[in-house]
C-alpha cells in the first residue's frame, strides 16, 4: 500500500529520526505548505533537533490555520520556556489547560516553573535534554525498545556462548555516563566560535575546527577515565574563544568527573606544567610529594605550604599553599604526598588537598 509523505515522515518522528523526517516534508512544501499536520510536524522536528528558529517559523505558520491544538500550544509553550520567558510560557500552559483540562504536559510544566523556573536551572535542562519532556509527544517508540531488547538479549546469548566454549568471559572497557544530550547539535556545529571577541579576554584563540577536537576530545577522555586530561580539554573550552553554547556544554561535562584516589588517579600534570600554563589545569587532580612547612591548623581547617620536590632536601621545584577542610595527620619532619585538586586564589595556584600518604618507615 502506498503512504503518502506525511505518514512516512511520522514514522520517522515516533523513530527519532527527525533529520530524515524534515528533508523528506521539506522536499513536499510545494504540496502541504497551507497543511496543519506538515508544519506542525515540521516545527516539532526542529524542536527536538534545537533548531529554534525554523521551529517558530513553522509553528507560525501551523498556527494561522489552526489557532487551539494541544501539540501546537505545547510546541510554543517550549519555545519561550527554552528561552528563559517564563512569562509567555505559563500564557501558553494556561490555554492548554482551559481548552485540555488535565494535561499531563502542561500540568508538569506549570511545576516547573513554579518550583525550579530560574533561568540557570532553564540553561541546564536545555543543555541536558531534560526540556524534553515539556515538548509535543511522538508517541510510543517500539523500534527502540526493539533495539534495546534484541541487544540484550544477543548480548546474553554471546556470554552464554563464551562461558562454554572459553570457559570465562573477555574484558573491556566499560562506559561511563551517557553523553547523548551534550552532543553538538548541527546548528551549534556551524557557529563554534564566539563572534565578538571584544567582549572579553581569551587564553586561546582557536579555529572552529580546534574548537570541536577540543569537545570531542574532553568526551572522549572522560569515557575512557581519563579525567585529568578531560578537564584539560575543558579548561581549554573555557578559556578561549568557543561559544557560549559548547561553554555551556563543556561545564555539564565537568560535573560528570569523579575525584580520584591514589591508586586510581592517572594523567598526574607536573607543578613545571601547572605552573607554566595554570589555567589549563585548574581542577586537576594531582599527587604531588615533598615536605611541608608553615603549618596552621584549627578544629576545622588545616592549611600548610608544600615544597614539592623536597622530599631528600635536595631541590625545590616549588612552593604551593595546600589547605584541607578534614585536617589529616602529618608528620612533618617526613616527606609526604598529597592528593589534592588544582586550585587558583588571587592568580596564584594552591591546592585543596583530599587524603595523604606519608611511609611508615
Amino acid at each position: 500500500m502506498v503512504r503518502d509523505v506525511l505518514d512516512v515522515a511520522k514514522g520517522y518522528m515516533v523513530r527519532r529520526q527527525f533529520g530524515k523526517a524534515i528533508k523528506l516534508l521539506e522536499g513536499r512544501s510545494d504540496i502541504y505548505y497551507e497543511n496543519f499536520d506538515y508544519n506542525l510536524m515540521l516545527a516539532t522536528a526542529n524542536l527536538y533537533l534545537g533548531d529554534t528558529g525554523s521551529a517558530s517559523m513553522y509553528f507560525q505558520r501551523a498556527r494561522n490555520i489552526k489557532l487551539t491544538d494541544t501539540n501546537l500550544l505545547l510546541g510554543q509553550a517550549a519555545l519561550f520556556l527554552r528561552r528563559g520567558d517564563t512569562y509567555r510560557a505559563l500564557s501558553y500552559y494556561l490555554e492548554i489547560l482551559e481548552n485540555d483540562p488535565g494535561n499531563k504536559i502542561a500540568t508538569e510544566a506549570l511545576d516547573f516553573i513554579r518550583y525550579k523556573g530560574d533561568f540557570n536551572t532553564i540553561c541546564r535542562w536545555v543543555d541536558t535534554g531534560r526540556i524534553e519532556q515539556f515538548y509535543p509527544p511522538l508517541g510510543f517508540n517500539i523500534y527502540k525498545v526493539a533495539g534495546i531488547v534484541f541487544p540484550v538479549l544477543a548480548c546474553f546469548l554471546g556470554l552464554f556462548l563464551v562461558f562454554v566454549l572459553f570457559g570465562k568471559t573477555g574484558t573491556s572497557a566499560a562506559k561511563r555516563a551517557d553523553l547523548s544530550a551534550l552532543v553538538l547539535s548541527v546548528s551549534e556545529r556551524k557557529d563554534l566560535q564566539e563572534k565578538d571577541l571584544s567582549a572579553g579576554s581569551f587564553a586561546y584563540i582557536l579555529s572552529s575546527s580546534q574548537i570541536n577536537d577540543s569537545y570531542e576530545k574532553a568526551q572522549y577522555y572522560f569515557q575512557n577515565y581519563r579525567d585529568n586530561l578531560s578537564q584539560i580539554e575543558i579548561n581549554r573550552l573555557l578559556n578561549s574563544n568557543a561559544s557560549v553554547f559548547v561553554k555551556q556544554k563543556a561545564n555539564i561535562l565537568m560535573t560528570y568527573l569523579e575525584e580520584p584516589g591514589f591508586d586510581s588517579i592517572k594523567d598526574i600534570p607536573t607543578y613545571k606544567q601547572v605552573n607554566g600554563e595554570a589555567c589549563l589545569y585548574l581542577d586537576c587532580w594531582v599527587v604531588w610529594s615533598g615536605r611541608i612547612s608553615n603549618v596552621v591548623q584549627t578544629e576545622s581547617l588545616y592549611k600548610c605550604d608544600l615544597l614539592v620536590g623536597y622530599e631528600k632536601m635536595e631541590n625545590v621545584e616549588g612552593i604551593v599553599p595546600v589547605q584541607f577542610t578534614v585536617p589529616p595527620i602529618i608528620e612533618n619532619d617526613k616527606p609526604v604526598k598529597i592528593l589534592a585538586k588544582i586550585k587558583s586564589i588571587d592568580g596564584k595556584i594552591c591546592l585543596e588537598g583530599r587524603a595523604v600518604y606519608q611511609s611508615v618507615q
